[in-house]
């Protein structure tokens, strides 16, 4: 992978907005994004100073167990194959975890087998499904991953 991940900054927030349009079907508005900026792992790739790809994710306070929420991962299409939504993932990930998250969790759409195959990859398991949760009605899947476990145990 030749992107560099980095903070998100309010200056990317338009290529972000044009990633998710060009990768979602009913893609979150600009404001969504403006009000997660401060999240520990709102994250985004950048190569050649354009930004290819983001990840945001927060953190929720649960009686010392923080659980993480990875709200979204959009590569733009022209960057994917490339391994860098795995590492935003990765990144996010970690990030979490500095701050004291125990376990993560994400919804992702049944059909979406690349993404699936990814979480998958990183430790992540199904717990629920959740119908109807798309506006075209179709089901998510609730995954989960221990931080300490994704982490090697260490």
């Amino acid at each position: 992978m030749d992107a560099t991940v980095r903070p998100v900054e309010r200056a990317d927030l338009l290529a972000v907005i044009r990633i998710e349009r060009a990768c979602f079907s009913d893609p979150w508005p600009y404001d969504a994004f403006e009000r997660l900026l401060d999240e520990p792992a709102f994250l985004v790739a950048e190569r050649e100073g354009a930004v290819v790809g983001y990840v945001v994710a927060d953190s929720t306070p649960n009686h010392g167990r923080d659980i993480g929420h990875v709200k979204d991962l959009a590569v733009h299409p022209e960057a994917r194959e490339e391994g860098i939504g795995r590492t935003l993932l990765r990144s996010a990930l970690a990030r979490l975890r500095a701050v004291g998250v125990a376990v993560v969790r994400l919804e992702v759409r049944e059909s979406n087998a690349a993404a699936r195959s990814l979480y998958a990859d990183e430790g992540f398991d199904p717990i629920r499904r959740i119908s109807n949760y798309y506006r075209d009605g179709e089901d998510a899947l609730v995954l989960v991953v221990d931080l300490a476990e994704w982490a090697g145990g260490e």
